[in-house]
């Protein structure tokens, strides 16, 4: 589905496509200290093209040299000085890695943040479990380098859908993890429409419990 572009058309407003967006670049995203342009980086090209479709983008998709190893990774950056001003005005600042905090969204649209958090940077665990082999044990994880960033977001699903996860350490990073009878209860609020942005591959690993 074709999404019409709002960045260069009078104020931006929030939508869920954008809130999305807004997910993605906390985690994966760059705010560069030309206050202009905005860069997201993945593994993943079809979760830079979702990015694109969300905000009506022409820009070139390129290919960037991991800083840890020789893995190249897909990258678009795109120069926006409104947007640029609204993911400030949302919390986002420039080389926010470890000093990211809670952002500035109404709760309308936390749950499509949430989904781009954990496109850009969670991931869904299913295996068989051991004790009874005819389920599937189930866990949704995100990650972060804020702990500050994780803390906001534990309590903030709390609040809203009164489950309670875990915060640990992993490496480089921090992990907050839903095991399965929670998870259960965050899958809808996540994916709450079939049409929504979200990464298809991630999508149909949790489908069955849809």
């Amino acid at each position: 589905m074709k999404i019409k572009s709002s960045l260069d058309k009078g104020n931006i407003k929030l939508s869920a496509n954008i809130a999305y967006v807004i997910g993605l670049i906390a985690t994966d995203g760059c705010l560069s200290s030309d206050k202009r342009h905005i860069i997201f980086v993945s593994k993943d090209i079809d979760l830079i093209k979702t990015l694109k479709r969300c905000l009506g983008l022409k820009n070139k998709i390129t290919l960037k040299k991991s800083g840890y190893s020789n893995k190249k990774y897909y990258k678009i950056q795109f120069g926006n000085i409104k947007f640029y001003r609204f993911l400030l005005k949302s919390g986002l600042t420039p080389n926010k890695t470890k000093t990211i905090n809670k952002l500035h969204l109404p709760k309308k649209y936390f749950p499509d943040f949430l989904r781009g958090h954990l496109d850009g940077d969670g991931c869904f665990r299913v295996f068989s479990d051991p004790v009874y082999p005819n389920s599937k044990r189930l866990y949704i994880v995100f990650h972060s380098a804020s702990l500050r960033y994780l803390n906001w977001l534990r309590k903030l699903i709390n609040q809203l859908l009164k489950i309670r996860g875990w915060i640990e350490p992993s490496t480089r990073v921090w992990r907050l993890t839903y095991a399965k009878s929670e998870s259960k209860i965050l899958l809808p609020f996540l994916y709450y429409d079939k049409g929504l942005p979200c990464l298809k591959r991630k999508r149909n690993i949790i489908k069955s419990f849809l």
